[in-house]
């Protein structure tokens, strides 16, 4: 099997899954860093304030820092994926909360694609389908190449207008 792609769910989907860029596991690292740092702060203060040993908030910070910069964003990433069919695209995404979504295109209103500064950095991107009705009228598909993103986009877009025939 290829390294991009992902076990398809059993009874949902056929297909494998396409597996999100690697740039977008290594930006969720760098989200983790920055998510860290506060909490590296605090244990400092808590160290310099002599009121428990140093390494009791070095150990915590420690723990933590590996979590969210070792093991979350590795695990996001092999449990995101997307499959994108003839006629619909298919968005898997969850460790804890599984979600699984179909955006038939035929219900496309309009696409987006946004990149904030990090993804930028990382040269990714989302792709923000936008569909008809309520109950989750966005599907939102990250960590995509940047070019690989518009792709996806103009294919969709031209799907819609077909349809509109």
């Amino acid at each position: 099997m290829h390294d991009d792609l992902i076990d398809p769910v059993p009874d949902i989907d056929p297909e494998p899954l396409t597996q999100l860029s690697p740039s977008y596991r290594t930006m969720m690292r760098v989200q983790g860093v920055l998510a860290t740092l506060p909490l590296l702060v605090a244990g400092g203060v808590l160290a310099l304030a002599g009121d428990i040993p140093a390494w009791v908030p070095g150990i915590a910070v420690l723990l933590v820092a590996l979590v969210l910069i070792a093991y979350l964003p590795m695990k996001r990433w092999r449990h995101r994926g997307y499959h994108m069919a003839a006629d619909r695209l298919r968005v898997v995404r969850g460790v804890m909360f599984h979600s699984d979504s179909v955006v038939p295109f035929n219900r496309v209103q309009h696409l987006d694609v946004e990149q904030g500064p990090l993804e930028r950095a990382f040269g990714i991107a989302r792709l923000i389908l936008h569909t008809a009705g309520t109950h989750g009228s966005s599907v939102v598909l990250p960590g995509l190449d940047h070019a690989v993103a518009v792709d996806m986009r103009e294919e969709i877009r031209a799907h819609v207008r077909r349809e509109m025939l």
